[in-house]
């Protein structure tokens, strides 16, 4: 397994803090957010992990490595400026797949999750499918949710009732072949031009999940993990 860990966002939502800090790594249960990934895709059989990063980046390297004392190899692609989710990942894509049809493991850095690594290893595509979305219900911030997920395990743009996209996917690599490198792009549009097309599937996270984009939300995830801790 290929992953990549999303992590070249500026942070705004967490300034004060991130601004010496990069937002991965600020610690919550006593180490940086970026660790548990890191740890969970490993879990799940990870061999390479890919790190995007632009705002303070050079901190992210210092501080992770080359991936061994975590037992797998840690690769990073640095951005100029935040490419956005489709771009950076268009970017990273000679790292992630060797082949239009080879499928990797993506994780947005300022979520947080317990799924079980089971699970995560399980994140299969059909032969067809480019992507496969890991949904969770609505969080009080974000009630509207984004796509429907009907009996049959496919994603759609519409449709009800709605969940919210988790931020964890597995994705082929021709689904960002129409991007130039370089490009900014959201990975939505990608996305919803896939779900017309009926090659989207999805499944429920089966565990405890959080957008810890807020100080408030890193906060409370830091007692969380405390009290886990203590316990």
């Amino acid at each position: 397994m290929r992953a990549m860990i999303l992590a070249a966002g500026l942070g705004t939502r967490m300034r004060p803090l991130t601004l010496t800090t990069p937002k991965p790594l600020l610690p919550a249960g006593g180490k940086p957010l970026i660790h548990y990934h890191i740890e969970r895709l490993v879990a799940a059989g990870a061999t390479r992990i890919v790190i995007n990063h632009a705002w303070l980046g050079e901190q992210i390297e210092t501080a992770l490595g080359d991936g061994s004392r975590f037992g797998v190899e840690l690769c990073y692609s640095a951005e100029p400026h935040p490419l956005e989710t489709a771009g950076g990942i268009r970017r990273a894509l000679p790292l992630l797949a060797d082949a239009e049809q080879d499928s990797f493991v993506v994780v947005n850095g300022d979520v947080f999750t317990d799924l079980p690594a089971e699970q995560l290893a399980r994140l299969e595509l059909a032969a067809d499918d480019r992507a496969h979305l890991m949904l969770v219900d609505n969080p009080g911030w974000h009630a509207g949710g984004d796509f429907h997920l009907d009996e049959a395990g496919r994603v759609h743009e519409q449709g009800e009732p709605r969940l919210t996209f988790a931020g964890i996917s597995r994705l082929r690599a021709d689904l960002f072949l129409p991007l130039v490198p370089g490009e900014t792009a959201p990975l939505a549009p990608l996305l919803r031009r896939a779900m017309a097309q009926g090659v989207v599937a999805g499944s429920r996270l089966d565990g405890w999940w959080d957008d810890i984009g807020t100080p408030e939300r890193l906060a409370a995830l830091d007692r969380r993990l405390r009290q886990q801790t203590e316990q």
